[in-house]
């Protein structure tokens, strides 16, 4: 299974951003995908995690409210809206496939190359 995410770019303190991971090859009800980023000098950092199947959802406290995760299973792709962008939101943002929920990096096999989210303020 290999994951590619795009969607990043350059945007306004309190712009928004919708980031995309489409994952090849068939995608099963059990996944549990999940969006992390991370800013330079900093750990990796949960961000969101969503069910393939049936579409339940975590978010963490840092965005919630601001971003919101979701995904179309007929195109095999998970999303990530942000709003209310700030600049503490400059990060790679990196997708990510694991078996059972988590919010830890390790905890996840599978990893998409990443996309860079510049906030300016």
């Amino acid at each position: 299974v290999q994951l590619q995410a795009s969607g990043g770019g350059l945007v306004q303190a309190g712009g928004s951003l919708t980031l995309s991971c489409a994952a090849s090859g068939r995608a099963f009800s059990s996944w549990i995908m999940g969006w992390f980023r991370q800013a330079p000098g900093k750990e990796r950092e949960f961000v969101a995690s969503i069910r393939w199947g049936g579409g339940r959802t975590y978010i963490a406290d840092a965005v919630k409210g601001r971003f919101t995760i979701s995904r179309n299973t007929a195109k095999n792709t998970m999303y990530l809206r942000m709003i209310s962008l700030k600049p503490e939101d400059t990060a790679v943002y990196y997708c990510a496939r694991t078996s059972r929920f988590s919010n830890l990096p390790e905890s996840y096999s599978y990893w998409g190359q990443g996309t860079q989210v510049t906030v300016s303020s």
